[in-house]
């Protein structure tokens, strides 16, 4: 069985300022999510299901999904602040603007997912090494496993220099994952150091840690999880203005709560994505020494 690769696409893009999803950095207007979808077809996924907002699907269309549903099995969903809530809920939140996290993103998709899938960013260049191992390990696995499994970063390989990032921080034993925690701002201190800036108060980081990029396999046993979870999330914070149920959070309930096991991978690939505006010059160069060095070709879909 081929797995699916799904895109969490519907953020707002405040630190970017504009819709990076499908800002254009390759030779030929490619976006980054062109690609990781290129990627994850070499690598055996068999379709794409992309999340977005529905006040982008005109430019979404035009700029990424039409290109790569011509190549691809392709789809996508919405996600809004509105979607899976009751009409009471819906109600008691109008101060709210955005949606409610990455928990919430996967779910808005439920429908879509009946094999094991892999959760990646649409702004995050994660490396072919990633979904090959990835790819591999999840074609191998039934349906109603509870063995899931994350590619896991080494930090000082996912670190901008433009400002700060977020990242679940993993504690992992015998190649599975024990916990792991998100942290929301990690960034250079002026003296080179690694600091997160965590609500108890600053930690320091060696940059040797492991660490989530939201590149997670999970079956569709976990959707079951994830609907509790958020269930859990909106009973305690429907009223917040900025909450979110985030994915390492819940991912790593399934292991502490004893529900599953998320395996754990390690990838030399190096990060680099589009957080800030300053960064798709970055990506921009990136992709093109990756091409001139015939990782990928000057084209890269055949039918576009």
């Amino acid at each position: 069985m081929k797995p699916t690769l799904l895109v969490l696409a519907a953020g707002m893009g405040s630190r970017y300022g504009g819709v990076k999803q499908i800002d254009a950095v390759g030779m030929h207007g490619e976006t980054l999510l062109d690609y990781s979808i290129f990627d994850a077809r070499k690598s055996g996924y068999g379709k794409v299901v992309f999340i977005i907002r529905k006040d982008i699907e005109h430019d979404f269309r035009e700029r990424l999904f039409d290109r790569v549903a011509r190549n691809m099995d392709a789809e996508y969903v919405f996600q809004s602040r509105e979607s899976l809530l009751t009409a009471d809920e819906i109600a008691k939140s109008t101060e709210r603007t955005k949606p409610w996290g990455t928990v919430h993103a996967v779910l808005c998709a439920e429908k879509a997912l009946n094999e094991p899938f892999t959760v990646i960013n649409s702004d995050d260049f994660y490396g072919r090494t990633s979904y090959q191992i990835m790819g591999k390990y999840l074609s191998s696995v039934s349906v109603d496993s509870t063995e899931h499994s994350m590619v896991g970063y080494k930090l000082s390989n996912t670190m901008s220099l433009m400002g700060s990032v977020s990242r679940g921080v993993c504690v992992v034993k015998d190649g599975f994952l024990v916990n792991m925690r998100e942290n929301t701002k990690i960034e250079y201190a002026p003296e080179g150091k690694i600091v997160s800036h965590l609500p108890e108060g600053d930690v320091f980081l060696t940059g040797d840690e492991t660490v989530s990029m939201n590149f997670f396999g999970f079956t569709p046993v976990a959707l079951d999880f994830f609907g509790k979870y958020f269930r859990d999330f909106i009973n305690e914070n429907l009223l917040t203005a900025k909450g979110e149920s985030l994915l390492p959070n819940a991912a790593s309930e399934i292991v502490t709560k004893g529900l599953g096991k998320i395996k754990v991978f390690s990838t030399p690939e190096r990060w680099f994505g589009m957080t800030y505006k300053e960064d798709k010059e970055i990506v921009h160069q990136n992709l093109m020494q990756k091409t001139q060095e015939g990782y990928y070709p000057e084209k890269l879909w055949e039918n576009d």
